[in-house]
């Protein structure tokens, strides 16, 4: 295949629009948030992976599977958790059964704002979803995000 190959000049036009997609989503989605509850998407995003973590076996996540989840580095995810532990969202302590494991949990207060929050955040969504539905180069791809199951 060329550089100029029709096939992959169809696929970059494809991976444009997948990412104009995300890109409109998680800004209205950012302004949302911030506006009403001052959270990032980012935060939004950490709050809830460890939200939905639980104590059981395998329940607690490492900082590797918390970073895959909000899709940043393992540093950029450990800077993200000590900016929320300082706003006191977040509590950090030992494993019990390896000391050199460390367990990041939701406080009190971020569960609180997390459940403030989720409205807004499905809200924007829901919105953004709807308005980029209207752009028929994206209007395929939000039928396919709507169609998916987690």
């Amino acid at each position: 295949m060329t550089a100029t190959d029709p096939a992959l000049t169809a696929l970059a036009q494809s991976w444009c629009a997948l990412s104009l997609l995300h890109g409109k989503i998680e800004a209205h989605v950012e302004r949302a948030l911030q506006a009403k509850h001052g959270l990032s998407v980012r935060e939004y995003s950490l709050l809830d992976v460890l939200n939905r973590q639980h104590d059981g076996e395998g329940g607690h996540l490492q900082m590797k599977q918390v970073a895959d989840a909000v899709v940043l580095s393992q540093s950029a995810t450990t800077r993200l958790v000590t900016r929320l532990e300082e706003r006191g969202l977040l509590a950090r302590y030992l494993c019990p059964t390896d000391r050199r494991g460390i367990y990041t949990d939701v406080s009190e207060a971020g569960a609180a704002l997390l459940a403030q929050a989720r409205p807004t955040n499905d809200a924007a969504l829901r919105e953004a979803l709807d308005e980029a539905a209207r752009n028929p180069e994206l209007a395929p791809l939000v039928k396919a995000v709507e169609t998916l199951r987690a």
